[in-house]
């Protein structure tokens, strides 16, 4: 362990453990939300005309489990995810201090830091994003395994909506930058200099950045749900247009032809109700646990130490 960074892997750990805790609780919500996105019909057309009839849905065709298809495969892309991001951003927020000799991060130089460790982060984890999105935005009581669903198509079609994605790693680069610097600002203004935020104060600001973030990018966020959404049995005779929307210029120009400028912004309320939870619950539950982390990180350095002692004392 003595090879590794401590402290950026206790910062990987603890964010990885709030993401996928928070994933888990909120996923009906992000599976509903998905499909309601991934839908393109003219307005007179259109099966779903709020949030709340993809739940009816899985209700009256008695799939109520299937609201957690593709779970799984959430949870480890959410896992792998959040630790490559955290273990990334702190690791490049420390190197960048100890070289430049600054106390602390200005904003830009955060932000910087904060897309690298994203766009990092995408390169490795898009094939499980794509796959969790097609299971999720498959038919009710249709959606595939993991495996099934990587193994029918081509590597490319693994890696739909990687350049929408990367340029989305301004999202988490917005909200983690705002959310540390309020942190700070929040914790300087504290009588006796605490070192943590309470679990109200770290779900507010999570709240707060995230929805900014969201504001900001979501018309890029509903091409991408779209570029990576399975094929329905009703688009199966719409197949060169369905084709077509597998594009960032396709997606863009399918949603002002049948949904104008308004269409951009579809689906933009239930976004917001669920990331800004999503992350919220995440830096709640990162900011809570890290303490419990180091501790456990450290019981076990501690450990292999002592019996690799014992093993040279032998």
């Amino acid at each position: 362990m003595g090879g590794f960074d401590m402290e950026s892997l206790v910062d990987a750990t603890a964010g990885a453990i709030g993401s996928l805790a928070s994933t888990t609780i909120l996923y009906p919500l992000e599976t509903c939300k998905t499909k309601y996105q991934a839908e393109l019909r003219s307005p007179n057309l259109r099966k779903y005309r709020n949030l709340s009839d993809v739940l009816w849905e899985a209700i009256s065709k008695r799939q109520i489990l299937s609201l957690f298809q593709g779970l799984g495969t959430k949870n480890l892309q959410s896992f792998v995810s959040s630790f490559i991001y955290f273990y990334g951003y702190s690791f490049f927020r420390r190197t960048y201090i100890e070289r430049s000799g600054y106390k602390s991060i200005g904003t830009k130089a955060n932000l910087l830091i904060a897309a690298a460790a994203g766009a990092c982060t995408v390169a490795i984890t898009q094939p499980l994003d794509t796959a969790a999105s097609r299971m999720q935005t498959s038919d009710f009581g249709k959606s595939k395994g993991l495996w099934k669903t990587l193994s029918e198509e081509t590597w490319g079609e693994a890696f739909d909506g990687l350049g929408i994605s990367i340029l989305l790693t301004i999202n988490p680069a917005i909200q983690y930058t705002a959310f540390d610097q309020l942190k700070q600002r929040l914790l300087a203004g504290q009588i006796g200099n605490p070192q943590s935020l309470s679990a109200v104060n770290a779900f507010l600001l999570g709240a707060v950045s995230k929805c900014a973030a969201t504001c900001l990018t979501y018309p890029a966020i509903r091409c991408k749900v779209m570029i990576q959404a399975a094929e329905s049995d009703e688009d199966i005779n719409e197949d060169p247009e369905v084709r077509s929307r597998k594009t960032v210029s396709g997606a863009l120009h399918a949603i002002w032809n049948k949904e104008g400028f308004l269409g951009f912004f579809k689906g933009l309320r239930a976004q917001i109700l669920k990331t800004v939870l999503s992350s919220a619950l995440l830096l709640m539950i990162k900011e809570k646990i890290t303490k419990s982390t180091w501790v456990l990180f450290l019981g076990i350095r501690r450990f292999f130490f002592l019996s690799r002692s014992r093993i040279k004392g032998s």
